[in-house]
């Protein structure tokens, strides 16, 4: 009897066209691992068990199944992005409990491609920080069950590590999809602004938050991207010959002044370095100019979209970072709102990318952080654990365009490793294959989760 969990989601589709599984006994399986599992990983924050039975039997009866890309494929959702008729509670308590009358357009395209949806993931509150844990649960790192999944699509990442879905959809507004995704040991893609629809939170922290997948393969992440953005991703990669050679900037620099990148990701970026001059591409050790302010123009922004989503939540019910949070960034929103920094930050970062085609740089400095009761503690101390382990990932939010990060290699813990790679606008094509090419010359171990039980 075949084994549905630990397959790719395009494996998975192919065998539910081809009439070699039916979607019921694929999403059963998972329900099954998830059920095993998912009391120590902590990944969902609700189950839809019994609904996922009733709809993949739907996928089952549909005219054009044989057409469907992601056919009977389980995936999860991350918990700010409406699923008809389940509450969306982005980790708080202070949200309320009604359930979504529709989908979010997101998660109708996935539907609409043949997947099911099995859950809602577990997120910190508000989706503000890079660890996941609340009143709702703790999303912790199938590779080491001590350390958090990172955040804030934590719980998504960790139920795709743990081989409870193929594929799950978040979402990055300062990392949020990369931090935890190189944490696990899994690809995803933060698009460029304007590729999949966004529709997170109360504005999507001003345009700097992007949806987009969570996968095991670079080829589930890119079949999940063409859902997302509702036909193939077209830029200058579909022009040229595939596996074109390009010009590559390294640097192992953390963007935000005072942080340091431990020696595993920094080894990492270097041996990938070498592996992509090795097929081909035009390697070269470069800097991009950031600016000194880059970190106080994050902080600005981060504090100020938690402000603008804390809106009309009752304070009392919101965790005291979450409340700090929200109260430093009142003072910034209407600065903020006029997007005059983050136009200055790609006016400067542009002539960069016109000598580059992209940027390879750590996905992490440093190894996450443990997976304890964050959200119980002090505002500075969160803030603190979060840009000393993930300095990397805001630049390209602010910026609004693509970046990756794929796993390279294991750090001392056996846990993953990994690398981003950042490109200009409508290069998310370019990057995918970027990503392939290190996949197929340093394949990595899929997923955590299968030793798990």
């Amino acid at each position: 009897m075949t084994s549905w969990v630990g397959l790719t989601a395009a494996e998975i589709a192919v065998a539910v066209r081809e009439k070699q599984a039916m979607p019921r006994e694929v999403v059963a399986e998972h329900l099954a691992r998830i059920e095993r599992l998912d009391g120590r990983i902590g990944a969902f924050r609700t189950v839809r068990a019994e609904a996922a039975l009733a709809e993949a039997d739907e996928v089952a009866a549909r005219s054009d199944l044989d057409g469907l890309p992601l056919a009977g494929v389980p995936v999860a959702v991350k918990d700010n992005l409406a699923v008809r008729g389940e509450s969306t509670r982005l980790g708080s308590a202070a949200t309320p409990e009604a359930p979504a009358g529709d989908d979010h357009v997101t998660v109708a395209r996935l539907r609409a491609a043949g997947a099911v949806v099995v859950g809602l993931t577990n997120v910190p509150e508000l989706c503000v920080f890079g660890t996941t844990e609340g009143v709702h649960g703790t999303a912790r790192n199938p590779w080491d069950t001590s350390r958090t999944a990172g955040g804030s699509s934590g719980g998504s990442a960790a139920a795709v590590a743990a081989g409870m879905v193929p594929i799950a959809l978040g979402n990055d507004g300062m990392g949020s999809l990369r931090i935890p995704a190189a944490n696990c040991g899994l690809v995803t893609i933060k698009p460029g602004h304007g590729v999949v629809p966004a529709g997170i939170g109360n504005g999507d922290w001003f345009g700097m938050s992007e949806n987009g997948p969570l996968a095991t393969t670079v080829q589930d992440a890119r079949l999940t991207l063409s859902v997302l953005a509702d036909g193939g991703v077209d830029d200058e990669a579909t022009s040229g010959a595939q596996d074109a050679a390009r010009t590559i900037a390294v640097s192992v620099r953390s963007p935000l002044a005072g942080v340091t990148v431990s020696r595993p990701y920094s080894n990492a970026v270097r041996e990938a370095a070498q592996l992509l001059a090795g097929a081909g591409h035009r390697v070269r050790r470069a800097d991009p100019p950031y600016p000194m302010s880059l970190g106080v123009t994050a902080v600005r922004h981060w504090t100020a979209g938690t402000a603008v989503d804390a809106t009309g939540l009752d304070p009392r019910r919101l965790a005291r970072r979450t409340r700090v949070h929200a109260a430093v960034g009142r003072r910034f929103v209407d600065g903020v709102r006029t997007g005059t920094a983050r136009e200055r930050l790609r006016e400067r970062l542009e002539p960069f990318f016109a000598e580059h085609d992209v940027l390879l740089t750590p996905a992490l400095a440093r190894r996450s952080p443990r997976a304890v009761p964050w959200h119980e503690r002090g505002w500075l101390r969160n803030v603190l654990a979060n840009t000393a382990y993930s300095p990397m990932t805001p630049p390209w939010n602010l910026t609004g365009w693509p970046a990756m990060a794929v796993p390279f290699g294991t750090l001392p813990s056996g846990a993953p490793c990994a690398v981003q790679l950042v490109g200009r606008p409508g290069s998310e094509a370019v990057l995918l294959e970027l990503a392939e090419q290190i996949e197929r010359s340093r394949p990595w171990r899929r997923t955590a989760g299968l030793e798990l039980g």
